[in-house]
């Protein structure tokens, strides 16, 4: 097999990228849409900052807004900017390669990915399936059609879709870094609203290509016999290569807007390799030292502290303590346990839950949430930082809102775990702070 071959048998492509032009790259870089999702100021800051400029912000649509009555229109000026930044040449001309890239943090230093896109044929966000690219949550169906509706017509692609790999003796990216040591970047950039900076430099020679395909075949073939997915008789037949760390329900929306294509052509055999049967993403290594797990606090709303409790109750061995201060509270959340604790907060009130349920902290309180939910997914919202969940739970918000803080997440076993069993309840961990996610720079073709 050639190159391209062996990256197709990994379930990947080689990405025709673009590229902007603009040399504001500052103001063209934008963090992840679903970001910020109850800090519409977070989102104004960053439109008055970039005012006129190109921008990544022009072809994405931010959460926060998704329920607002305008959203159809939105779109509509979305796909519309994407053809215009098209026409008037704000991109470079497309470049088919990797792009090796390091991310600075005001967390981490020298975070380390890979941009390549993936083949959708290759995922399947459904619980029960064991493809090569795998989620590690839980998707929530209700979320996908807004998703879908932002991509299906869109020219563009702007990839915040991170996928993990689990090589423990790091093969790849450091040596990456190495191999573009005397390269010049194709593009370096500070990131707005004090985010860090990131730099990539593309990767586009055969010797290059050869050595990611090489690195990640041999993750591939030991995939084979390192998982068990608890199913008899399938050992060595459901190799594991992939496992969505960020952006899953953008990536099952790219991926329902692919079946919907194959759908519609289904008697045009020769068209199966449509730019919309792939995805942009950036490769990272759950082993990388700059990659924090952090969990995903919630936010409860119509409730409030007292209710709230009454709630948590229902966990198995519940016990609950008041406690002085929100500092304190952080502290006692974080604590080893053999089982876990939750922080419950509400305009100035603080108690601690403490539970004998074991394991990831999300499989015993997320059925809680979701009963109480029922059919308005909107009582609930997902709230990445601490101190952003303390800022909204502390009376700021027009909502009655009252916080659950989560205990620490452990990334170890986190492939073997969604080998056994499958994807883990829906956000159940973030992969850094909310200034850590990623930032859009590079976009791709859809037709």
């Amino acid at each position: 097999m050639n190159n391209n071959e062996k990256i197709n048998s990994l379930g990947m492509e080689i990405p025709s990228i673009l590229l902007p032009k603009t040399a504001d790259l500052q103001k063209w870089s934008v963090i992840a849409c679903d970001q910020f999702t109850q800090d519409r100021d977070y989102w104004k800051k960053a439109k008055d900052f970039i005012g006129d400029s190109p921008s990544a912000l022009n072809l994405i649509f931010p959460e926060v807004f998704l329920s607002d009555s305008d959203a159809d229109q939105r779109i509509k000026d979305i796909h519309s900017t994407m053809k215009r930044y098209l026409q008037e040449g704000v991109f470079a001309e497309p470049k088919q390669g990797f792009i090796y890239i390091e991310r600075d943090t005001p967390y981490q230093k020298k975070r380390r990915g890979l941009v390549t896109a993936i083949d959708l044929e290759h995922y399947d966000w459904h619980p029960h399936s064991r493809p090569l690219i795998r989620c590690t949550e839980g998707t929530v169906q209700e979320r996908l059609p807004p998703r879908c509706n932002i991509r299906r017509g869109a020219p563009l692609e702007l990839p915040h879709v991170l996928l993990l790999i689990d090589d423990d003796k790091d093969t790849l990216l450091p040596q990456l870094g190495e191999r573009i040591k005397n390269l010049p970047p194709c593009y370096s950039t500070q990131l707005m609203m004090d985010s860090g900076n990131v730099t990539g430099w593309f990767l586009d020679k055969p010797q290059d290509i050869s050595f990611i395909t090489e690195k990640l075949n041999d993750l591939y073939n030991r995939s084979l016999s390192r998982y068990d997915d608890g199913t008899a008789g399938t050992s060595g037949q459901n190799p594991f290569l992939f496992a969505v760390g960020d952006g899953n329900h953008s990536l099952a929306s790219a991926k329902c807007i692919w079946e919907e294509y194959k759908t519609k052509n289904k008697e045009q055999k020769t068209d199966i390799y449509h730019p919309c049967r792939y995805a942009l993403v950036e490769i990272e290594n759950i082993y990388d030292p700059a990659i924090q797990f952090e969990p995903i606090h919630r936010l409860v709303f119509d409730i409030g502290f007292d209710k709230t409790v009454s709630l948590l109750s229902q966990l198995p061995d519940f016990s609950c303590n008041a406690v002085g201060s929100k500092e304190e509270l952080s502290k006692l959340c974080a604590r080893k346990s053999a089982g876990n604790y939750f922080g419950v907060i509400c305009q100035n009130q603080y108690a601690l839950i403490e539970t004998s349920a074991s394991g990831i902290a999300t499989a015993c309180l997320q059925p809680l949430l979701d009963v109480y939910a029922k059919d308005n997914p909107h009582l609930i919202d997902y709230i990445h930082d601490e101190k952003e969940l303390l800022r909204l739970s502390s009376g700021e918000t027009k909502k009655l809102a009252t916080g659950i803080l989560l205990p620490p997440v452990q990334k170890s076993g986190l492939f073997e775990t969604v080998a056994r069993i499958g994807p883990l309840p829906r956000k159940s961990f973030s992969m850094g702070h909310s200034a850590e996610k990623r930032f859009y720079l590079e976009s791709r073709g859809l037709f």
